[in-house]
């Protein structure tokens, strides 16, 4: 016998083999054709950025989605040789911003030298350890 659970947000279904043997009856809820973004990625047909694509992953509406919005928008109208190049005040203040958020925008590059700076003592003590042992042996 098939029931739901409701724990906090989530709503858990349980079902028997028996209600999977039968075909389903769920009807697929058709896209509103009149919305806007619904089809599109995110550059919109006429050129503008579409800040509802969820390819941004919420960029545009985190705490820096302010400064982010400005240096993206820069950095896609921008029409210098070197893509972007006028925009370097608007990224420096959008890395400012996300500093002050290190848990929601984590560093990568603070990451990466961790973990070679990580490797990098390994390797130390791993030839250290060599050299010892090799002296050890020796005498």
């Amino acid at each position: 016998m098939s029931y739901c659970r409701q724990e906090g947000k989530d709503q858990i279904i349980f079902v028997t083999k028996e209600d999977h043997e039968t075909p389903s009856s769920a009807e697929l809820v058709v896209d509103d054709p009149n919305d806007p973004y619904g089809e599109y990625g995110l550059i919109l047909p006429n050129g503008d950025i579409n800040w509802n694509c969820p390819c941004l992953g919420g960029m545009a509406s985190g705490p820096c989605g302010e400064q982010f919005r400005s240096a993206f928008s820069c950095f896609h109208y921008s029409r210098e040789e070197i893509k972007g190049s006028d925009c370097i005040d608007q990224f420096r203040a959008m890395q400012e911003c996300m500093q002050k958020y290190p848990d929601l925008y984590p560093q990568e590059e603070e990451e990466e030298e961790e973990a070679k700076s990580a490797e990098q003592v390994e390797e130390i003590a791993a030839t250290k350890a060599s050299v010892a042992k090799e002296q050890g042996s020796s005498s």
